[in-house]
C-alpha cells in the first residue's frame, strides 16, 4: 500500500495527496505547453518541482498535527527536484533546474556576483542530502518519466530565455491552479468561464452597425479603414502595422482586425497594450461597454484601474490573463516577458497563440528597443503570436545600424501595412495646418500666454510640469491646468470638465503636459505645442479639429519655449526636429515625414540595449547554459521608478474617508488600490525635502501630503523654495 504523503494541509486539517498534486499539475502544465510544442519539458519540470516535499523534514512540517514551531520552520523543498533533474537529464536537466529551483523564489541568475547563495550554480552544488532524503519516500510514479524530453527548445540561443520563461509560466500557473482547487474551491470556481470568440465578434458587429449610416467624409473614411482591417485580418502573416492619422478610428478598427484575425486563425485571446494609463482607462471603458453583455470577456490590468470596476473574478484573472480580451499597459506586457518573479511570469503561457495590439508603438523606449523587438520576433516566429503595431506616427523598426559599435538594432522585417495607401489616407483625413516658429527665436512665457489668451477655445501643450505651472499662472482666470502633479482622480475629473466645457459656448483655455496628447478624445479649434519630436506634434494635432467640424483646417502652432526640453528623449526629439527644419518637408504630418524624422531621431541613439540584456541572455556553449534571469528582470525597466516616491493627497472627501480607514483598519489590497487614485509620484529628493520639513504624515507606511500643499487647480504645490517649479519635470 502506497504511503500517503502530503503536499498541502488546509485550515480544517484536510490533506492534499502529494503524488496526486504533482501528477495533476504536470498534466495541466503539459497541456499549457502543448501550444508551443514543449509539453514533454513542462511535464517533467512540474512532476519534479515539489520532489523535496517527500523529505521527512517537510512531511513533519506539513502534517495536520504538527506543532506551531514545526509549521513555521523553513524546509528547502525546491533544491531536491533541481538536483534530480540534473542527475537524470544532464545538461537538459540544468534547463529544468532553473524552473524547479525557482518555483517559489523566482528564476535565478546562474552565477552573477550579487546572486550569492541564491544563484543556480551554487544551489546545484548543494549537499545531495536534500535529494537523498526525498528519494527515500518518493512515489515511483513521480520519479520515473515515461518519456525523456526530446522536443527542441524554441528560438535557438537568443530565444532560450523566453522559452524557459514560458515553461516556468506553465509550471507556476498549474501549481497555483491545482493548489487553489484544493485549498479554496470557491475561489477556484470564481474564475471566468470561457467566452466564445464568435459571440464577441457578433456583439462587436452589432455595435459597429450604428456607424454604418453616419454621414460625413470622416465617417466614410473610418468605414473604409475598418474594411481594410477586415480584409487584412485574413492574411496569414504575423507582423502587421496599422498607420492611421489621429481621428481615423484606429482603436475600433484595430480591435476589428484582431477579432476577425482571431476568428480566422483560431487565436485564443487579444491583448491590447497601451503606453499611458490616461489612454487605457478610456479604451478599457469603450471595450467594456461594447462587450457588457458578455460577462468576463474584457479584463483591464493596470495600476490606474478604478477599484470600483474590479470584481472577485477580474482580480483572479489578472493573475494569469485567462480572458478573451486583455487591456493592459506596454509596461506590464514587456516587463512580464523579461520578468523573474513567479507572479509576473505566471501569465506568459496565455500569450501564446494570441493577437497583440501595440497601441502608440512610437512610444516604445529606444534604449530598450533591442530586447523589445527581439521578444516580438520570438513571439511571432515561435509562439503563434500575431502583432499589430498601431499608431498615427509609425516608427521605422526595421533592421538598422549606426556608427556606434553597440548601436546595431536587429529590427522587424516583413511587416505588412494594413492600409493600402497611407499617404492618400493622410490627405483625405487632413484636418489641420501645422506652423512652426523659427527655432532661433524663443519666446518668453509672458509672450506665449498673451498669444494663447487671444483664442477663446485653445489647448496649449508643454514639455514639463514646471512649464505647465509657469504658463498656467499667466493665463486668464478660469483657465484649466492638467499635469501629473495632479492625482489620477483629479485628472479624470479635469478631463471630464474639459469635455463638458467644449460642448458649450463659453471660453475654455487649457494648459497641459503631454499626458493629454495620446488617446484623450478632445477637440479644440486651436492647439499650441512647445517644440518637441514630430510624433508629439502629431499627437497634439490629434486634439485639433479632431472631428473635422470646422469649415477650414484647425491651427496647430508650434512655438519655441524659453528653455530647451530636458535632457533625454525629449531633447532627442527636439534636436531631430531642428535638424529637419533646415530642409523642412512640404507637409509635416505626411507619412514620409515620419520616416525621415525617426531616421534622424534614432541616429542619435548610441545603444538600443543600454542594459546589455540580450548579451546576458545569450547562452553560448562555453557559458554552460548560464542565463541571468534575475539580473535581466532588474535591468529591464520601461519606467525607472527607482528615484521616485508616491505620496497620497487629500483631493476630496473620498480621499479623507479612505485615509480614516487606513488609520483604523490598516493596510489592505483593496484600500491601497483605492488610495492609488489619490497618489502623485515625486522625485526622491523632492519627497525627502517635504519629509524633512514635516509636510508629510506617515500612516501605516503610507505618506500623506499636508492639505495646504495640494491645490485644486495645480495639484501638488509648495509654500517655499524647498521644491521649486523649475525642478518639477514631467
Amino acid at each position: 500500500m502506497r504511503l500517503r504523503l502530503i503536499a498541502h494541509t488546509d485550515e480544517q486539517g484536510n490533506t492534499h495527496d502529494l503524488a496526486e498534486h504533482l501528477q495533476k499539475s504536470a498534466a495541466m502544465a503539459a497541456h499549457f505547453a502543448s501550444l508551443f510544442q514543449s509539453d514533454e519539458w513542462a511535464y517533467a519540470a512540474t512532476l519534479w518541482y515539489d520532489l523535496g516535499k517527500y523529505s521527512d523534514a517537510f512531511q513533519a512540517k506539513i502534517a495536520p498535527d504538527a506543532h506551531i514551531e514545526e509549521r513555521n520552520g523553513r524546509v528547502n523543498h525546491s533544491s531536491a527536484g533541481a538536483l534530480y533533474a540534473l542527475k537524470q537529464l544532464g545538461d537538459s536537466g540544468k534547463l529544468l533546474a532553473y524552473l524547479i529551483a525557482g518555483h517559489h523564489a523566482g528564476l535565478s541568475d546562474f552565477d552573477s556576483a550579487d546572486a550569492g547563495a541564491a544563484s543556480l550554480h551554487v544551489r546545484l552544488q548543494n549537499d545531495t542530502s536534500y535529494l537523498d532524503d526525498a528519494l527515500k519516500n518518493a512515489d515511483t510514479s513521480v520519479i520515473a518519466l515515461s518519456k525523456t524530453p526530446s522536443q527542441k527548445p524554441l528560438g535557438g540561443a537568443e530565444g532560450l530565455h523566453l522559452w524557459l520563461r514560458m515553461l516556468y509560466s506553465c509550471l507556476v500557473d498549474a501549481d497555483f491552479l491545482d493548489t487553489e482547487a484544493f485549498m479554496d474551491s470557491k475561489r477556484s470556481q470564481t474564475r471566468s468561464a470561457a467566452v466564445e470568440r464568435s459571440a464577441m465578434l457578433e456583439v462587436f458587429e452589432r455595435h459597429m452597425q450604428q456607424f454604418a449610416q453616419k454621414e460625413g467624409v470622416i465617417n466614410q473614411l473610418r468605414r473604409e479603414i475598418l474594411s481594410e482591417c477586415q480584409s487584412a485580418a485574413k492574411l496569414n502573416k504575423r507582423l502587421f502595422s496599422l498607420t492611421v492619422p489621429t481621428g481615423g478610428g484606429k482603436t475600433l478598427s484595430s480591435l476589428a482586425f484582431a477579432l476577425y484575425h482571431a476568428q480566422h486563425f483560431d487565436k485564443r485571446r487579444i491583448i491590447y497594450a497601451i503606453p499611458y494609463t490616461s489612454i487605457i482607462e478610456q479604451t478599457g471603458t469603450i471595450f467594456s461597454q461594447i462587450f457588457e453583455s458578455l460577462e468576463g470577456s474584457v479584463l483591464e490590468h493596470h495600476s490606474n484601474l478604478d477599484p470600483s470596476k474590479e470584481t472577485p473574478q477580474s482580480r483572479l484573472v489578472c493573475e494569469n490573463w485567462d480572458a478573451p480580451l486583455i487591456v493592459t499597459t506596454t509596461v506590464q506586457l514587456f516587463e512580464s516577458l523579461f520578468a523573474a518573479k513567479s507572479s509576473q511570469c505566471r501569465k506568459l503561457h496565455n500569450i501564446v497563440n494570441s493577437v497583440i495590439i501595440l497601441d502608440e508603438a512610437q512610444l516604445l523606449p529606444p534604449e530598450l528597443l533591442g530586447p523589445i523587438l527581439q521578444s516580438i520576433r520570438l513571439l511571432s516566429t515561435h509562439y503563434g503570436v500575431t502583432v499589430l503595431l498601431c499608431t498615427a506616427t509609425q516608427p521605422e523598426l526595421g533592421s538598422r545600424s549606426n556608427s556606434h559599435p553597440n548601436g546595431k538594432l536587429v529590427g522587424l522585417d516583413e511587416v505588412h501595412e494594413v492600409i493600402s495607401n497611407p499617404k492618400v489616407l493622410y490627405d483625405q483625413l487632413k484636418r489641420v495646418e501645422v506652423s512652426i516658429d523659427d527655432p532661433k527665436s524663443p519666446k518668453s512665457w509672458e509672450e506665449i500666454a498673451q498669444e494663447i489668451s487671444a483664442h477663446p477655445k485653445v489647448l496649449a501643450i508643454v514639455n514639463t510640469r514646471a512649464d505647465a505651472s509657469t504658463l498656467f499662472r499667466l493665463m486668464p482666470k478660469g483657465s484649466i491646468h492638467l499635469s501629473a502633479l495632479m492625482c489620477p482622480q483629479h485628472r479624470s475629473d479635469t478631463i471630464a470638465l474639459i469635455k463638458e466645457r467644449l460642448q458649450s459656448d463659453e471660453p475654455i483655455r487649457v494648459v497641459s503636459t503631454q499626458l493629454i496628447e495620446a488617446g484623450v478624445d478632445i477637440d479644440f479649434p486651436v492647439v499650441y505645442r512647445a517644440l518637441a519630436g514630430l510624433d508629439s506634434i502629431a499627437q497634439a494635432a490629434g486634439r485639433c479639429n479632431r472631428e473635422g467640424r470646422l469649415k477650414s483646417f484647425g491651427n496647430v502652432k508650434v512655438f519655441i519655449p524659453p528653455k530647451p526640453a530636458p535632457s533625454g528623449l525629449l531633447r532627442f526629439g527636439e534636436q531631430a526636429m531642428k535638424s529637419m527644419m533646415v530642409n523642412p518637408p512640404d507637409e509635416w504630418l505626411d507619412p514620409s515625414s515620419f520616416a525621415r524624422y525617426f531616421d534622424t531621431y534614432y541616429a542619435q541613439m548610441h545603444n538600443f540595449d543600454k542594459q546589455a540584456i540580450i548579451k546576458n541572455m545569450l547562452t553560448p556553449d562555453q557559458r554552460h547554459l548560464a542565463l541571468q534571469f534575475r539580473s535581466a528582470a532588474q535591468a529591464f525597466k520601461m519606467i525607472d521608478d527607482g528615484g521616485s516616491q508616491s505620496i497620497i493627497v487629500r483631493y476630496d472627501d473620498t480621499a479623507e474617508s479612505l485615509l480614516d480607514r487606513l488609520r483604523f483598519a490598516g493596510v489592505s489590497r483593496d484600500l491601497m488600490r483605492r488610495l492609488g487614485r489619490y497618489s502623485v509620484s515625486l522625485a526622491r529628493y523632492h519627497f525627502e525635502a517635504l519629509q524633512k520639513r514635516g509636510d508629510l504624515e506617515e500612516i501605516e507606511g503610507v505618506f500623506v501630503l499636508r492639505p495646504t500643499l495640494y491645490d485644486k487647480a495645480l495639484g501638488v504645490v509648495v509654500a517655499d523654495s524647498a521644491i521649486t517649479p523649475e525642478s518639477l519635470w514631467c
